[in-house]
């Protein structure tokens, strides 16, 4: 199991790429958390880097693709804030109930799916108008 950043994530911009390797870090150390049966633990540590992260990195995100009039921003700000509900579903839950074993199987799936449809597709989309030079 594990995750890893590849250079075919990068959209091109340094910063934005170290954050996403940043993340992928985290969720490798989550999945290699849950093969040593230690998820529950580390779920806590990653939802509160996920606290801080998704706040600095989507404004971050956000901000670039204001300043290059990026076409796809209100689409890509809504994914943005679909996510942030999703991790503050999850938050509510775990403070309400306690974190489970279900909230980690949880965190993967919603992380995973994360991983591979917003960075690999819609990211790479503003990673691409960001290299075309396009105004």
């Amino acid at each position: 199991m594990g995750i890893q950043w590849r250079e075919s994530l990068s959209i091109g911009v340094e910063a934005i790429d170290n954050q996403h390797k940043e993340l992928l870090h985290r969720f490798d150390t989550l999945l290699n958390a849950c093969q040593a049966g230690q998820g529950i633990e580390e779920l806590k540590r990653l939802q509160t880097f996920l606290d801080e992260y998704i706040h600095t990195h989507f404004n971050d995100e956000e901000a670039l693709q204001r300043h290059h009039n990026y076409p796809g921003y209100q689409a890509h700000h809504a994914e943005h804030l679909y996510f942030i509900d999703q991790i503050n579903k999850l938050k509510r839950e775990t403070q309400q109930e306690g974190v489970s074993t279900h909230h980690v199987v949880e965190t993967n799936n919603m992380l995973l799916k994360w991983l591979l449809n917003h960075i690999s597709k819609v990211d790479m989309q503003l990673g691409a108008f960001l290299k075309s030079g396009t105004p």
